[in-house]
């Protein structure tokens, strides 16, 4: 039914230019595009918020490129996906990702704040992919299927990466006095 609705506004803003219907998709799904960058930023706030923009406008300007061949929410995270892959290339300096300090401002506000930086942390330990895929499929409830169609990679290559960010998640909280309890 949700698929059905997702198509139904879509249909909306290509053929009526009605940007109720496109409200409707951000409110629907702002918050999960946002909770993806967060986690890929390792909890940067205020580029998360500026890459969830950038998806919502490239999606509302490429929504007619939205053929039906996967649900909306797929293409979606494909378009914040290329948002992100596109601002890793456009930095100049390729370890920013790595060395960022967390958005303590905002993390503050939030529970279980020694957490949820334990959390940041081992997932600076990932690669770029096996972050995206253990966000998109732990984080965001993503099926394998569908990871493979935002990353462009068979399903074995997915569950490869997730085998391995799993691991190392694993190794390094196991590390920092998380036994698994």
């Amino acid at each position: 039914m949700s698929q059905l609705n997702d198509i139904s506004l879509v249909a909306q803003v290509v053929v009526f230019k009605n940007t109720r219907a496109f409200d409707e998709l951000v409110k629907k799904y702002q918050s999960p595009i946002r909770r993806f960058f967060l986690n890929l930023t390792c909890g940067d706030g205020e580029l998360s918020d500026d890459l969830a923009q950038d998806t919502f406008v490239k999606a509302y300007t490429n929504i007619a490129s939205f053929k039906n061949l996967s649900s909306f929410s797929t293409w979606l995270y494909r378009v914040a996906y290329n948002i992100f892959y596109d601002y890793i290339r456009s930095r100049k300096d390729t370890t920013d990702l790595e060395t960022r300090e967390i958005d303590a401002a905002c993390s503050t506000e939030q529970e279980n704040v020694g957490e949820k930086m334990d959390i940041y942390q081992s997932l600076k330990m990932l690669k770029e992919i096996e972050r995206i895929c253990i966000t998109l499929f732990y984080m965001e409830d993503v099926s394998i299927d569908k990871i493979a169609g935002i990353v462009g990679c068979p399903t074995g290559t997915v569950k490869s990466h997730l085998s391995r960010g799993k691991d190392k998640l694993a190794t390094y909280l196991k590390q920092n006095g998380y036994d698994g309890n």
